[in-house]
């Protein structure tokens, strides 16, 4: 008999600062229980219902394994504002939400900024002993740092004066009809946690898929990002017609793919 997905609610914080932190968790069966779990995490203003996060939660469902999806606050069906998003916050809730409704091994599965949350949850879970917790990753064109090396380096001198005297700016973006807001308080939290520059660990085999047609991350962010790996075996695909979101059949198979090997 197939599990049933479980949707739930945490709440992360406390006081002014708890927000309720929506997720979806579908629990292994005999089949898959040996098996490490699978753990979506999305990228910056995208939600758990997208085409990747699904089909992950649809392999799973066919092979046995768990499969943990959520949004972070200020997405999709969390509590919290968008902006008072920042790096810090998503953090934690990433980590509360792993710590709570996750048990044993589990492959991080992380897109865009997902990518960089991810890393940084290993860097955590190892920091607290808890690194045999990971058992590998996928990182689709992870966003590594890119408050500081891919969104700060692209404002007008206008946008960053007006972030400056208002504390945001808003921001067209070519996903959504409705611009979104770039914060004095995201780019100021990003910058406490550069992996860039350091030895960068993944506890487990990591699997990056990279579009080099990605007008958001540059292919040669994800060169850089295995240039900064250390102590762990990394593979790096390039899709040569891949976009940002990768999200075309070929693509969900190439995920899958990548996934079925973290075991």
């Amino acid at each position: 008999m197939a599990a049933q997905a479980r949707a739930g609610r945490l709440t992360v914080g406390e006081g002014a600062q708890a927000r309720e932190i929506a997720y979806v968790a579908l629990p292994a069966t005999p089949a898959g229980a040996e098996l490490p779990g699978l753990v979506w995490l999305g990228g910056f203003k995208s939600d758990m219902t997208g085409t990747k996060a699904t089909a992950l939660e649809s392999y799973a469902a066919e092979t046995g394994r768990a499969c943990l999806r959520f949004d972070y606050s200020g997405h999709g069906a969390s509590g919290g504002t968008f902006e008072d998003g920042t790096i810090s916050r998503w953090l934690e809730e990433s980590l509360a939400i792993i710590r709570s409704q996750t048990r044993g091994r589990q492959a991080l599965i992380g897109s865009s900024m997902g990518g960089w949350i991810a890393l940084l949850v290993a860097r955590a879970l190892a920091a607290a002993g808890e690194a045999d917790r990971i058992a590998g990753m996928v990182l689709i064109a992870p966003a590594v740092d890119f408050t500081s090396t891919l969104m700060e380096p692209s404002l007008s001198a206008k946008a960053k004066a007006e972030i400056e005297t208002t504390g945001r700016w808003l921001r067209p973006s070519e996903y959504s009809p409705e611009p979104y807001p770039i914060t004095k308080a995201l780019l100021e939290d990003g910058r406490n946690h550069l992996l860039f520059g350091t030895a960068i660990r993944t506890y487990g085999p990591a699997h990056i898929l990279q579009g080099m047609q990605d007008p958001d991350v540059p292919w040669r962010h994800a060169l850089a990002l295995v240039e900064h790996l250390a102590d762990d075996p990394a593979t790096l695909s390039f899709i040569s017609d891949g976009d940002h979101r990768l999200s075309r059949d070929q693509d969900i198979a190439r995920l899958i793919a990548a996934v079925a090997e973290v075991k």
